[in-house]
């Protein structure tokens, strides 16, 4: 009996495996796809909780990358239905948040005021705002790690790492040959 859940759970794990979306890494925007789970405000707000999370200093910040449209897509793709509804549930605790603290809504306050109001989120005795700003951390530092820009212009992805000249003078190839030899 035993061996029969064993192997139950394990071939389910790996099928998981093989069904994560292939467009999890390296992703653009256009690749996401247009995805209309959330108002234009609460995806604004998505936004701005990504942006303070990863702001824009010398290269994109997650909001200009988009990344929330990643986290959406992940949230809608990848995640249960607690989860899809627990997004919406955080950010409407978020904007409740930031009225209580600052008298606006979250993505009219400064920088400085929305951080220390997901601070406050995830230091409260609520476990659904501490999970949702845990969530979004995750899938923002995901997206953004795993976004084109980041591949290809800070990380110097190759896509096929080492390159193979084929094309060398021999003479160039004898003589590397013979300074090794020389050692």
């Amino acid at each position: 009996m035993q061996r029969r859940s064993a192997i139950r759970n394990l071939t389910m794990a790996v099928g998981g495996l093989i069904s994560l979306p292939t467009w999890a890494a390296g992703w653009t925007p256009e690749s996401i796809g247009q995805l209309s789970t959330l108002s234009i405000s609460e995806e604004g707000t998505l936004a701005e909780i990504v942006e303070t999370i990863i702001p824009e200093t010398t290269t994109p910040g997650a909001k200009s990358l988009k990344v929330h449209q990643f986290a959406m897509r992940m949230i809608n793709d990848c995640y249960g239905e607690t989860a899809q509804k627990g997004l919406k549930q955080g950010l409407t605790t978020t904007d409740e948040a930031a009225k209580q603290a600052y008298g606006k809504a979250f993505a009219e306050i400064e920088p400085k005021q929305r951080l220390d109001v997901l601070k406050k989120m995830s230091e409260s005795t609520d476990p659904a705002a501490k999970q949702f700003v845990n969530m979004i951390k995750g899938l923002t530092i995901q997206g953004y790690q795993n976004s084109e820009y980041v591949m290809v212009n800070i990380q110097k992805y190759n896509m096929a790492p080492g390159f193979y000249h084929g094309c060398v003078p021999i003479a160039k190839a004898q003589g590397k040959a013979e300074k090794k030899t020389d050692r």
